[in-house]
């Protein structure tokens, strides 16, 4: 479909959301945004609702700034995927066990590992760079230091909320492993010093949102934010690597008879700020809620834990900063999911699919979605489907 140029606001807004289906405080969000001088162009996604300073769902492209509040709490937060050589038929009529394996592999919640997991001992996974990625932590900001060694045990857990592993199946029968999460509490401790700091700052007096608050270039908190940021980033990234080597390791083991291989992983992040060039303008784009979708490149749009997701491949669309969204978007609150569903109906809306069926997670319940397949068909000119998944295990915190 095309976009919707919303009418009024100082730079454009593109929506390839319906705006009669944005509710009144997200557009609000938007229109805010659009306020901020060094905001160049701003790109809405199908699966856009209510955040924290931004909307979830905004691809926000900034020249000489970046929002630490708008990239959100939950820094380089994203997906892996990666296709085996399995397939249904090689899966057992019972998956609790394999669940099980993962639970006991992975920590879930806020769990951690006893001790930092030594990637030297695991199998095939990419050592390179993992010495000087943690010497960069010596550069973080000072009041979040002392964590380094909660940071070093965090490293491969999944987290709560809407972070999930599912082991899925596509329409061709293929066995998926798939895994979403970010950077853990270190990510969360660092934003939230850093949007503290910058709420502080002279220039920030006035906005129309305090989470609106702003770094700008050339200066000493810009460049204390860049480092953290990026570090942060990097941080999910291997948080993520880590889990899928843990994950195919259980695989490995659970269908030790059928040999299994594993193809290249595919993972992007959709929290998360890019330095991108565009109209001959240097930006720092900011995705919350939104992966990148140059052309040729592949991500990830998850549904819910009871419905469909998608590996989709970027079409490289300006229009949108090369963006697509990150997945369903929520279309209520988690205390309003709460509210109004019971665990029945988490078990009705799961049914086939082997994970939890308790109080603890009818937040999540598919119906607290928005329908992914209609976040998907509008956007057929940002991205192109490849693989269809459907979960057989999902595994929450």
């Amino acid at each position: 479909m095309e976009y919707t140029e919303l009418p009024g606001a100082r730079i454009p807004i593109r929506m390839w959301a319906d705006p009669a289906d944005v509710d009144e405080g997200a557009m609000r969000q938007l229109r805010n945004v659009t306020t901020l001088p060094w905001v160049k162009g701003l790109a809405v996604m199908p699966d856009v609702h209510y955040g924290k300073g931004a909307t979830v769902g905004s691809v926000i492209a900034m020249h000489g700034a970046v929002c630490p509040a708008a990239v959100g709490v939950d820094i380089g937060c994203g997906m892996s995927a990666v296709r085996t050589s399995l397939t249904q038929e090689d899966l057992p009529g019972d998956l609790s066990r394999l669940r099980s394996k993962i639970e006991a592999a992975i920590p879930v919640g806020r769990g951690m590992h006893d001790e930092p997991l030594d990637p030297a001992r695991l199998h095939g996974f990419p050592t390179a760079g993992w010495d000087a990625f943690w010497e960069r932590f010596d550069g973080v900001a000072d009041a979040v230091a002392f964590r380094r060694e909660r940071a070093g045990r965090q490293m491969g857990s999944l987290g709560s909320g809407n972070h999930f592993v599912e082991v899925c199946l596509d329409t061709e029968g293929a066995v998926w492993l798939m895994l979403h999460s970010g950077s853990r509490n270190i990510g969360k401790e660092l934003a939230e010093f850093h949007i503290g700091e910058a709420q502080r700052l002279p220039h920030n007096k006035g906005l129309v949102d305090r989470d609106l608050a702003v770094f700008v270039a050339d200066t000493p908190q810009m460049a204390a934010y860049r480092h953290d940021l990026f570090w942060a980033q990097e941080y999910a990234r291997l948080n993520r690597a880590l889990m899928m080597t843990l994950l195919q390791d259980v695989v490995r083991r659970e269908f030790s008879r059928a040999k299994p291989t594993f193809e290249t992983m595919i993972s992007c992040h959709h929290n998360y700020v890019a330095e991108e060039r565009y109209d001959g303008m240097d930006l720092l784009v900011t995705r919350k809620g939104a992966i990148r979708a140059g052309s040729g490149e592949f991500g990830i749009v998850p549904g819910s834990m009871g419905t469909r997701s998608y590996i989709v491949k970027g079409l490289g669309n300006v229009a949108s900063f090369q963006s697509a969204s990150h997945g369903a978007g929520r279309r209520m609150s988690r205390a309003a999911a709460k509210r109004r569903f019971t665990t029945r109906d988490l078990e009705a809306q799961t049914a086939g699919v082997e994970c939890r069926k308790d109080s603890g997670v009818v937040d999540e319940i598919p119906s607290a979605y928005k329908p992914i397949e209609q976040v998907i068909a509008r956007q057929r000119d940002l991205v192109e489907v490849v693989a269809e998944l459907k979960q057989v295990v999902c595994v929450k915190g």
